[in-house]
């Protein structure tokens, strides 16, 4: 009789992520139950998936119903959520409300510990996404041909200190400056409009930082660039990204390097410490 393949949950946001996840779970021998939010999650990843379940953002219950009725005992959250609808589309039922009372701060670190709480009680354990798809994560280093010159570093330097503390109050991860002058921090617009905002008070050669949250909990919310932050930054003319090594999802990494090349811009990956 063969075995049964062992269960994973999961939870998947938009984007391209959620689908990657999955099919490099199943190539590891898993079968994969996605709890999809509507809105959200594109429905192609019902390809890559071997159940899947519609839920609406908040509904705790159901998520945790789901996940138990497909026989996950460990989870996964990928994928992105788009922050303004909270205040749009969010449609919490009893255990998202019972949750939301013990909340005394409703930042989205305190919030995804609180829900990978609730699930480690009813025996779903939250693990990484990267535990499947290791390479996906920055290595340390300049990723690009072109340098920083010394008047970037400073730059990069400065903004590195700027969005650790915006981290360290679980508002965003990216900051946007040019000479030693902050023109953008994140909040819950996203990184794409910080850029966006900042590149364009800078006019152009704006330096955009994005790093991990001091206390961050790597089983969700890494900060994530890609091939479209590139595309983003082009937009306004940014002349250099910096990011974190390690602690950094870049997706379409040898294009996003590709295009960067093409732009002469500068991305580089710092190892937890502040360049010189």
């Amino acid at each position: 009789m063969p075995q049964e393949k062992p269960v994973l949950g999961l939870i998947a946001g938009g984007g391209a992520f959620p689908l990657k996840v999955a099919e490099a779970a199943r190539r590891m021998g898993y079968a994969v139950h996605c709890v999809a939010h509507h809105g959200e999650t594109d429905p192609g990843v019902a390809e890559f998936v071997d159940g899947i379940t519609w839920i609406r953002l908040g509904q705790l219950g159901k998520l945790i119903k789901a996940l138990k009725k497909g026989g996950a005992t460990r989870a996964v959250m990928a994928g992105t959520i788009t922050k303004k609808r909270m205040f749009e589309d969010i449609r919490p039922d009893v255990r998202a409300l019972a949750l939301a009372t013990r909340l005394a701060i409703f930042h989205d670190d305190d919030i995804l510990r609180a829900v990978a709480g609730e699930l480690a009680s009813e025996g779903i354990e939250i693990i990484s996404p990267t535990d499947f798809l290791p390479d996906i994560v920055s290595p340390a280093g300049l990723l690009t041909r072109k340098r920083p010159s010394a008047s970037q570093k400073k730059d990069i330097s400065f903004g590195w200190k700027i969005a650790k503390e915006l981290g360290r109050l679980d508002i965003g991860q990216c900051v946007v400056v040019r000479d030693k002058t902050v023109l953008a921090l994140e909040a819950i617009e996203g990184t794409d409009e910080t850029i966006r905002r900042g590149g364009t008070l800078a006019r152009e050669k704006a330096v955009v930082v994005k790093v991990c949250k001091p206390r961050q909990d790597q089983r969700f919310d890494l900060p994530t660039v890609g091939l479209h932050t590139i595309n983003v930054m082009a937009e306004v003319k940014a002349s250099v990204l910096a990011i974190e090594a390690g602690r950094t999802i870049i997706f379409d990494k040898d294009d996003m390097i590709r295009e960067a090349d093409r732009l002469e811009m500068v991305i580089t990956a710092i190892n937890g410490q502040l360049p010189d």
